[in-house]
C-alpha cells in the first residue's frame, strides 16, 4: 500500500521535475518531506513496480537535433549484449535495448537511437559505430524520423479502490 505522501509525490512527478537545482528539495517543500525522504520514496515506488521507470526526455528539436534515425540490426541471441554495450558507450547513442524478433518480416532484435544536427551528421555517426563495433556484418536497416511526437512521462491514474495509509510523521 502507498500512503497519501507517496499519492501526492506521483501526482507531482508525472508532470515533470521542477526546472531548479535541486528539483527534488523542491517538491518535499510541496508535500511537506525532506529532499533526502523524496529520493528514497521514488525510489522505493521504482522498486516495488509502482513506476516503471524514470527519467529525463529530452526535446531534441528545440536543442537543434533535428535528424534523428532508429537504427536496428539483426544480432546474434548470443552476442545481444555484448554488442548492445558497446553501442550504448559511443556519446551519440541515445538509446539502445533489445527487443523480440517479429518474424521473418522483421528480424531485427537490436535497436539503437542516433540524434545529429543533420542527416549526414547521423549517418558519419552511423558508419563510425558499425566499424568500432564490428557491425558491417550484421543485418541492419535505418529509420529516419519523418515526424516527432509529443514527448511526455508516464501519467498515473490510482482508481477509486485502491487503500492508502495515513502518512506518518
Amino acid at each position: 500500500m502507498i500512503d497519501n505522501n507517496d499519492l501526492q509525490l506521483i501526482k507531482i512527478i508525472q508532470h515533470g521535475l521542477p526546472i531548479t537545482s535541486r528539483p527534488f528539495e523542491e517538491i518535499g517543500k510541496q508535500i511537506g518531506i525532506s529532499e533526502t525522504e523524496v529520493i528514497e520514496r521514488i525510489t522505493c515506488l521504482k522498486n516495488s513496480g509502482l513506476i516503471k521507470r524514470f527519467g529525463v526526455i529530452v526535446k531534441h528539436q528545440r536543442l537543434g537535433y533535428t535528424s534523428n534515425a532508429m537504427v536496428v540490426f539483426n544480432i546474434p541471441d548470443r552476442q545481444v549484449s555484448e554488442i548492445g554495450t558497446m553501442i550504448s558507450q559511443a556519446s551519440y547513442v541515445n538509446l539502445c535495448y533489445q527487443r523480440p524478433r517479429q518474424g521473418s518480416q522483421w528480424p531485427y532484435n537490436l535497436y539503437c537511437m542516433i540524434h545529429g544536427k543533420n542527416r549526414s551528421k547521423v549517418l558519419q555517426q552511423l558508419n563510425h559505430l558499425i566499424e568500432s563495433c564490428k557491425l558491417a556484418k550484421f543485418e541492419k536497416e535505418i529509420l529516419f524520423s519523418q515526424h516527432c511526437f509529443k514527448q511526455r512521462g508516464a501519467f498515473y491514474s490510482v482508481p477509486a479502490t485502491t487503500k492508502f495509509i495515513a502518512a506518518r510523521g
